[in-house]
């Protein structure tokens, strides 16, 4: 566990606290995202699947869509306090994935035309979508980052050995795939989105998660092992 009570700014490039300068990526992509959802004029290509159209809308999934954002920050806190080469690889897939997704955006904006003007039910799920619609715009959706973010926690939760046993996996991958199932039931993404991001996930994989270790190994070997 790292005692961040020594945490100073002088020490912050210190081998126990230089994986926070990783989190600096996190404001940069802010930025990046806002300028790509309000700084710019795009022209917008729309997504959609013959399948979409067979997917009915159920706003029951809305809690399952927000628990990415629990999901994917406790991820950082639990991984940033008590397994740091975890962490490392959470942010190495963060990043990878994160960078070449914004430049889809930019190189090939999407939207999707998914959502319903009217709702066959009056509830509070029902309202809390409304609100979900309001603020969140309909534009940059393939790849989806409700996806990348769950896939990251996943693979991440593989990784540490807290939750390496059947139980926790059990419950990261009902999680992943209930949040990926609600960008759809919700009718903010397309299937097509979801299958574009798997496939950024499966190729950003062995360089966030295998190619580090890989690289350790290498380091650790003596001259004339190599």
């Amino acid at each position: 566990m790292v005692d961040y009570r020594k945490l100073r700014p002088s020490n912050i490039t210190s081998p126990e606290f230089r994986h926070l300068l990783l989190l600096l990526y996190w404001p940069i992509y802010g930025l990046t995202f806002l300028i790509l959802e309000r700084g710019l004029t795009l022209n917008y290509h729309p997504v959609e699947a013959a399948l979409d159209a067979k997917i009915p809308f159920c706003e029951y999934f809305v809690p399952a869509y927000y628990f990415w954002f629990v999901f994917l920050i406790g991820i950082h806190f639990y991984t940033g306090f008590f397994d740091v080469p975890a962490f490392k690889k959470l942010m190495y897939f963060i990043i990878i994935t994160y960078t070449v997704t914004s430049v889809i955006y930019l190189l090939y904006p999407t939207k999707q035309e998914l959502r319903p003007t009217e709702f066959a039910r009056d509830n509070i799920f029902v309202s809390i979508v409304k609100g979900l619609y309001g603020f969140d715009t309909n534009t940059n959706v393939c790849p989806s980052l409700h996806v990348i973010g769950s896939f990251a926690v996943l693979f991440t939760s593989r990784h540490c050995k807290r939750f390496k046993n059947f139980w926790w996996q059990t419950g990261f991958v009902s999680a992943t795939l209930l949040i990926c199932l609600s960008t759809v039931f919700l009718k903010q993404h397309s299937v097509i989105d979801i299958w574009t991001a798997l496939i950024l996930c499966a190729a950003a994989y062995p360089f966030a998660y295998i190619l580090p270790d890989k690289l350790k190994a290498i380091r650790r070997r003596t001259p004339t092992e190599i």
